[in-house]
Protein backbone atom coordinates (compact mmCIF):
# COMPACT_ATOMS: atom_id res chain seq x y z
CA UNK A 1 0.00 0.00 0.00
CA UNK A 2 2.92 2.38 0.53
CA UNK A 3 3.47 3.04 -3.21
CA UNK A 4 -0.24 3.71 -3.66
CA UNK A 5 -0.31 6.14 -0.72
CA UNK A 6 2.78 7.92 -2.09
CA UNK A 7 1.13 8.15 -5.50
CA UNK A 8 -1.98 9.69 -3.94
CA UNK A 9 0.15 12.17 -2.02
CA UNK A 10 2.14 13.20 -5.11
CA UNK A 11 -0.98 13.56 -7.25
CA UNK A 12 -2.70 15.63 -4.58
CA UNK A 13 0.34 17.91 -4.32
CA UNK A 14 0.20 18.48 -8.09
CA UNK A 15 -3.52 19.24 -7.97
CA UNK A 16 -3.15 21.69 -5.07
CA UNK A 17 -0.18 23.37 -6.74
CA UNK A 18 -2.27 23.95 -9.86
CA UNK A 19 -5.22 25.19 -7.78
CA UNK A 20 -2.94 27.65 -5.98
CA UNK A 21 -2.30 29.35 -9.31
CA UNK A 22 -5.97 30.32 -9.65
CA UNK A 23 -6.91 33.51 -7.83
CA UNK A 24 -9.98 33.65 -5.61
CA UNK A 25 -11.51 36.10 -8.10
CA UNK A 26 -11.15 33.68 -11.02
CA UNK A 27 -11.92 30.49 -9.09
CA UNK A 28 -15.48 30.17 -10.38
CA UNK A 29 -14.78 31.76 -13.77
CA UNK A 30 -14.94 29.59 -16.87
CA UNK A 31 -12.02 30.25 -19.23
CA UNK A 32 -14.25 29.77 -22.30
CA UNK A 33 -17.75 28.59 -23.21
CA UNK A 34 -18.15 24.89 -22.51
CA UNK A 35 -15.05 24.70 -20.29
CA UNK A 36 -15.05 24.18 -16.56
CA UNK A 37 -13.89 26.66 -13.96
CA UNK A 38 -11.36 25.57 -11.33
CA UNK A 39 -14.27 25.30 -8.87
CA UNK A 40 -16.05 22.88 -11.22
CA UNK A 41 -12.88 20.84 -11.75
CA UNK A 42 -12.31 20.46 -8.00
CA UNK A 43 -15.97 19.57 -7.43
CA UNK A 44 -15.68 16.91 -10.16
CA UNK A 45 -12.48 15.45 -8.66
CA UNK A 46 -14.15 15.17 -5.25
CA UNK A 47 -17.30 13.60 -6.68
CA UNK A 48 -15.33 11.01 -8.67
CA UNK A 49 -13.18 10.09 -5.66
CA UNK A 50 -16.26 9.72 -3.45
CA UNK A 51 -18.05 7.66 -6.10
CA UNK A 52 -15.01 5.41 -6.48
CA UNK A 53 -14.76 4.76 -2.75
CA UNK A 54 -18.53 4.20 -2.50
CA UNK A 55 -18.26 1.57 -5.25
CA UNK A 56 -15.38 -0.17 -3.49
CA UNK A 57 -17.23 -0.24 -0.18
CA UNK A 58 -20.20 -1.81 -1.94
CA UNK A 59 -17.92 -4.43 -3.51
CA UNK A 60 -16.47 -5.44 -0.15
CA UNK A 61 -19.92 -6.33 1.20
CA UNK A 62 -19.92 -9.55 -0.84
CA UNK A 63 -17.44 -12.19 -1.83
CA UNK A 64 -15.33 -11.23 -4.85
CA UNK A 65 -16.63 -12.49 -8.18
CA UNK A 66 -14.35 -14.56 -10.34
CA UNK A 67 -13.46 -12.55 -13.45
CA UNK A 68 -11.96 -14.51 -16.36
CA UNK A 69 -8.40 -13.54 -17.28
CA UNK A 70 -9.43 -12.15 -20.68
CA UNK A 71 -11.80 -9.72 -18.94
CA UNK A 72 -9.12 -8.45 -16.55
CA UNK A 73 -7.20 -6.57 -19.22
CA UNK A 74 -7.38 -2.79 -19.16
CA UNK A 75 -5.66 0.22 -20.58
CA UNK A 76 -2.64 1.51 -18.64
CA UNK A 77 -3.84 3.66 -15.76
CA UNK A 78 -1.44 6.48 -16.62
CA UNK A 79 -3.35 7.06 -19.86
CA UNK A 80 -5.93 8.82 -17.71
CA UNK A 81 -3.52 11.75 -17.36
CA UNK A 82 -3.41 12.38 -21.10
CA UNK A 83 -5.24 15.58 -22.03
CA UNK A 84 -5.04 15.07 -25.80
CA UNK A 85 -8.56 13.74 -25.92
CA UNK A 86 -11.40 15.29 -24.01
CA UNK A 87 -13.62 12.78 -22.24
CA UNK A 88 -17.10 13.45 -20.92
CA UNK A 89 -17.67 12.13 -17.44
CA UNK A 90 -20.53 9.66 -16.98
CA UNK A 91 -21.12 11.16 -13.52
CA UNK A 92 -22.85 14.56 -13.64
CA UNK A 93 -21.46 17.59 -11.87
CA UNK A 94 -23.48 18.57 -8.81
CA UNK A 95 -23.74 22.37 -9.01
CA UNK A 96 -24.18 22.54 -5.22
CA UNK A 97 -20.59 21.30 -4.96
CA UNK A 98 -19.24 24.25 -6.98
CA UNK A 99 -18.10 26.57 -4.20
CA UNK A 100 -15.61 29.32 -3.46
CA UNK A 101 -11.95 28.35 -3.32
CA UNK A 102 -11.66 27.77 0.42
CA UNK A 103 -14.85 25.69 0.59
CA UNK A 104 -13.84 23.71 -2.52
CA UNK A 105 -10.44 22.83 -1.11
CA UNK A 106 -11.90 22.00 2.31
CA UNK A 107 -14.28 19.57 0.62
CA UNK A 108 -11.38 18.06 -1.32
CA UNK A 109 -9.42 17.54 1.91
CA UNK A 110 -12.43 15.92 3.60
CA UNK A 111 -12.91 13.57 0.66
CA UNK A 112 -9.26 12.51 0.77
CA UNK A 113 -9.43 11.94 4.52
CA UNK A 114 -12.38 9.58 4.00
CA UNK A 115 -10.46 7.82 1.21
CA UNK A 116 -7.40 7.32 3.41
CA UNK A 117 -9.57 5.98 6.23
CA UNK A 118 -11.16 3.52 3.82
CA UNK A 119 -7.77 2.43 2.48
CA UNK A 120 -6.56 1.93 6.04
CA UNK A 121 -9.62 -0.20 6.77
CA UNK A 122 -8.58 -2.57 3.97
CA UNK A 123 -5.05 -3.15 5.36
CA UNK A 124 -4.43 -6.82 5.93
CA UNK A 125 -7.00 -7.78 3.29
CA UNK A 126 -6.01 -8.75 -0.21
CA UNK A 127 -8.43 -6.65 -2.22
CA UNK A 128 -6.96 -7.57 -5.61
CA UNK A 129 -9.81 -10.06 -6.26
CA UNK A 130 -12.41 -7.29 -6.06
CA UNK A 131 -12.94 -5.77 -9.51
CA UNK A 132 -15.31 -3.55 -11.38
CA UNK A 133 -15.36 -1.76 -14.71
CA UNK A 134 -13.89 1.66 -15.18
CA UNK A 135 -15.94 3.50 -17.84
CA UNK A 136 -12.89 4.15 -20.04
CA UNK A 137 -10.01 1.96 -18.86
CA UNK A 138 -11.60 -1.47 -18.43
CA UNK A 139 -11.77 -3.88 -15.49
CA UNK A 140 -9.73 -2.68 -12.51
CA UNK A 141 -9.05 -4.38 -9.23
CA UNK A 142 -9.34 -2.41 -6.03
CA UNK A 143 -5.63 -1.56 -5.84
CA UNK A 144 -5.82 -0.23 -9.40
CA UNK A 145 -8.89 1.81 -8.47
CA UNK A 146 -6.92 3.40 -5.61
CA UNK A 147 -4.16 4.33 -8.08
CA UNK A 148 -6.69 5.60 -10.62
CA UNK A 149 -7.76 8.28 -8.13
CA UNK A 150 -4.27 9.74 -8.30
CA UNK A 151 -4.07 9.58 -12.08
CA UNK A 152 -7.45 11.28 -12.30
CA UNK A 153 -6.14 14.10 -10.10
CA UNK A 154 -3.07 14.53 -12.31
CA UNK A 155 -5.30 14.81 -15.37
CA UNK A 156 -7.28 17.57 -13.71
CA UNK A 157 -4.20 19.34 -12.36
CA UNK A 158 -3.20 19.66 -16.03
CA UNK A 159 -6.68 20.95 -16.83
CA UNK A 160 -6.39 23.65 -14.17
CA UNK A 161 -2.96 24.64 -15.51
CA UNK A 162 -4.53 24.98 -18.98
CA UNK A 163 -7.18 27.20 -17.43
CA UNK A 164 -4.49 29.37 -15.80
CA UNK A 165 -2.67 29.72 -19.12
CA UNK A 166 -5.94 30.86 -20.73
CA UNK A 167 -6.38 33.53 -18.07
CA UNK A 168 -2.83 34.83 -18.60
CA UNK A 169 -3.44 35.46 -22.32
Amino acid sequence: MSPILRHLQVSRTKLLSAADEVSNLRWRESPAPGRWSAAEVIAHVSIIEETTIFGMKRLLRAEPKLVPLRKRFHLPLAIATWRGRKVRTPIPLDEKRVRNKQESLSGLFATRQATLEFIESTRGTDVSAYRYEHPFLGSLNMYEWFRSIGYHEIRHAKQIRELVETFHL
